[in-house]
């Protein structure tokens, strides 16, 4: 969440930023800051009287060892303790008010985030490699996928609804290997540390990360027991360090993750229904960081360039965007999405996003580090995908077909599926 101070002593600059995502982000600010206002009001008198109630105890101390009537002061310490609770039980409700006023309210943009509405707006910063060339009719994903028996759609329904698919025989080996494969990358060569944390989190976890209370529509949550299905490994590997404070020495924290992760995609009907981009379970490896504030935006450049490395290993071509501030996500102050190529859809589609949350999501979770004064201060976490395996395993298929209906595996891939190098071959 937004730091309360700045918002009281830089008001119109906090407006001002936020009013980048859009004119309707900024409303919620007026009226936090009357119910701050209201609140630190309340303390205050609230405060005061303690102090006077404090007097008239000690008056009414020395009155009664003087053996003198002290009736109209204990009156009004009676009086004095029924205004403080008063107060204090209404501090408490417009504290409650100020913290879910403060979780509904999005992160700023940062100064190096284009200014814009919307995704036609985000701004081109690179692209790698080539598109490949086929002389033949190439087949969608989904076609290769059925035709080499790698992906069961229509079983899938029978087990789950739409959305859902199952990977089978070499279909299932290639998925294994992707996640295997960016696991080794990210673990071996870019310095991250593997976890595998648990795909059911608490509402907390939920809360520091920004998914609660803005997007509970998007998740999957448990009927009987107070769990939710995480949407993404950034959740359990974030909140690993929530209410602790690190050692600045240490920093940055880097660590990777495997998971499932679950989605409603509640927004998002009629979208993406052909084929696996867009599936309510899928899997992704992640990658999260904890920085130090002054070096976290050098640390999402090489953030994502550790995301890159997986599509230049695997030869893909793709292209670098920056979102702008009207695309940008809820918890996000700058974001890069990686965009692969899919040939039959002729276009780029988001296989990883890239993100610097500042302090946005440690304030949240309060997981803070001793700064050089050796007081307490808020770290920056970033995250990434590294990548999303499904989108990975459609862009294999796509770019890698033949014309004879095969799929060639990436040299960087086959040590992973025993040394396989054609998807499909007879034999």
């Amino acid at each position: 969440m937004l730091d309360i101070k700045l918002i009281r002593e830089d008001a119109d600059s906090v407006r001002s930023r936020l009013a980048r995502r859009g004119p309707a982000f900024a409303d919620g600010l007026d009226r936090l800051l009357q119910l701050d206002a209201d609140r630190r009001d309340r303390q205050k008198e609230s405060d005061a009287l303690k102090n006077k109630k404090k007097t008239l105890s000690n008056e009414v101390g020395q009155l009664k060892q003087q053996g003198q009537d002290a009736t109209r002061q204990m009156d009004e310490v009676k009086q004095i303790n029924a205004r403080i609770k008063e107060l204090d039980d209404a501090g408490e409700d417009l504290e409650t008010q100020v913290r879910d006023t403060l979780l509904g309210i999005p992160n700023m943009p940062s100064d190096a985030t284009p200014v814009g509405t919307d995704e036609s707006q985000n701004e081109f910063v690179r692209e790698w490699g080539t598109k490949p060339q086929f002389g033949f009719q190439t087949k969608t994903h989904l076609e290769l996928g059925e035709a080499l028996g790698l992906l069961d759609i229509k079983r899938a329904v029978k087990l789950s609804g739409t959305r859902f698919a199952v990977f089978r025989d070499q279909g299932a080996q290639l998925l294994r290997a992707l996640i295997n494969f960016m696991i080794d990358v990210q673990t071996r060569e870019n310095g991250y540390m593997e976890l595998y944390p648990p795909v059911l989190v608490n509402e907390d976890s939920l809360i520091a990360t920004g998914n609660l209370p803005k997007f509970e529509e998007d998740l999957f949550r448990l009927r009987d027991d107070d769990f939710y299905l995480i949407p993404t490994a950034e959740v359990p590997v974030t909140n690993y360090h929530r209410d602790e404070i690190l050692k600045a020495d240490d920093l940055p924290i880097k660590y990777t993750a495997y998971t499932l992760c679950f989605r409603r995609e509640a927004g998002s009907y009629g979208k993406d229904t052909h084929g696996i981009i867009r599936q309510h379970q899928f899997d992704k490896v992640e990658l999260v960081q904890f920085a130090h504030p002054d070096r976290s935006y050098d640390e999402l450049e090489k953030l994502l360039a550790h995301a890159e490395s997986i599509l230049q290993k695997l030869d893909l071509h793709y292209r670098v965007v920056s979102l702008c501030s009207g695309d940008l996500g809820f918890s996000a102050a700058k974001t890069y999405d990686l965009e692969v190529w899919l040939p039959t859809q002729d276009t780029y589609r988001e296989i990883s996003s890239c993100s610097n949350f500042t302090d946005y999501q440690a304030r949240r979770a309060k997981i803070r580090y001793k700064d050089k004064d050796g007081g307490n201060a808020f770290v920056h976490t970033l995250n990434g995908s590294g990548v999303a395996a499904g989108r990975l395993f459609v862009a294999i298929l796509e770019n890698y077909q033949q014309g004879d209906g095969t799929v060639v595996v990436p040299e960087a891939l086959r040590p992973y599926m025993h040394g396989l190098e054609v998807i499909g071959k007879p034999g």
